[in-house]
């Protein structure tokens, strides 16, 4: 016996946690689909919708299935993670096909067609059945200006083959592609240290 628990407290610990065993057995004997490809949406305020994606990707890694990675908006900035993922070979399709930042390109005509072009790539890597999972970083920000057409993105992504995974990243994801959505997640913004002037950090931000 543990010090500081007596055998009553104990019985009661074990008597809750058989109940608590009993419901998530029967909720999980529920579900019928045993396999499906999602579309999960990770949006919101806060940081961490890229990482979280980029953990998925770690783990489909880990299960030995190839992951594809295109990313909107972002130029070629250097960032830890496409360096890391580098170190799996052609098991990752990395696409940065971004100008940058809307702010730093100020350029309506090209940022649309960095975007299209983006999105054809997405077409392609959709098409490899090769990839179990793909993630469409920032795509919500390319939905957001509207240098794609939402009902052409949503479709398309619904239209996904039954067995890929596809995660789209970004704020202020779409009302219509949250519906068509299997998975969405919103990052809430509680605090950041950008805001007590703490720069962007290696390791951290990129």
């Amino acid at each position: 016996m543990s010090a500081g628990i007596d055998d009553a407290e104990a019985a009661r610990h074990r008597d809750k946690m058989a109940k608590r065993k009993a419901v998530q057995d029967a909720e999980v004997a529920g579900k019928t689909t045993l396999e499906k490809g999602l579309l999960i949406v990770h949006t919101g305020p806060g940081k961490g919708k890229s990482t979280a994606a980029f953990g998925l990707a770690l783990r489909m890694l880990g299960r030995g299935k190839r992951v594809g990675v295109v990313q909107f908006i972002k130029g070629a900035w250097e960032t830890g993670e496409r360096e890391a993922f580098a170190a799996f070979g052609d098991r990752v399709q990395w696409y940065t096909m971004g100008e940058g930042f809307t702010w730093e390109t100020q350029d309506l005509a090209r940022d649309v067609a960095a975007a299209q072009r983006a999105f054809e790539k997405v077409r392609e890597l959709m098409a490899d059945e090769t990839l179990a999972l793909l993630i469409l970083d920032e795509l919500n920000i390319a939905l957001r200006y509207s240098y794609l057409d939402l009902g052409e993105v949503v479709e398309t992504l619904a239209a996904r083959r039954p067995d890929l995974h596809v995660v789209v990243t970004g704020r202020n994801a779409k009302p219509e592609l949250i519906a068509a959505a299997d998975l969405v997640t919103e990052m809430g913004l509680v605090k950041h240290h950008f805001a007590a002037g703490v720069k962007a950090q290696a390791g951290i931000e990129f």
